[in-house]
């Protein structure tokens, strides 16, 4: 185990998926965020199958970091019930995977 993991979000548009990872950098509970195209999610929701534009985003941070990361995502995020996926990073660069802990160390 890295320590590291990537967070699965969406976000209804590109000003609010670009406010969100910039705010998750800047207080560095996050070391980068990709943001990507717009897609179309086909979706169950109450009861309703329902059909709107969304971007992806893929969060890349350390498990120290994950309860205030989903913490301060929760808080920011417009939708009821946002997605909040955990995948664990077993293996990658060791230098990669160092810069995303150093970038995400609070303090």
């Amino acid at each position: 185990m890295t320590g590291v993991i990537l967070v699965l979000t969406t976000m209804p548009d590109d000003d609010r998926a670009d406010a969100l990872a910039r705010t998750l950098v800047d207080e560095r509970l996050a070391a980068c965020v990709n943001v990507h195209g717009p897609m179309t999610s086909v979706y169950r929701w109450k009861g309703q199958v329902e059909r709107d534009p969304e971007r992806q985003l893929v969060i890349k941070t350390t498990r120290d970091r994950l309860a205030a990361l989903e913490t301060r995502l929760r808080a920011l995020h417009p939708y009821e019930l946002p997605e909040f996926i955990v995948v664990s990073v077993d293996e990658g660069s060791a230098a990669y995977l160092r810069w995303v802990a150093d970038e995400t160390r609070s303090g």
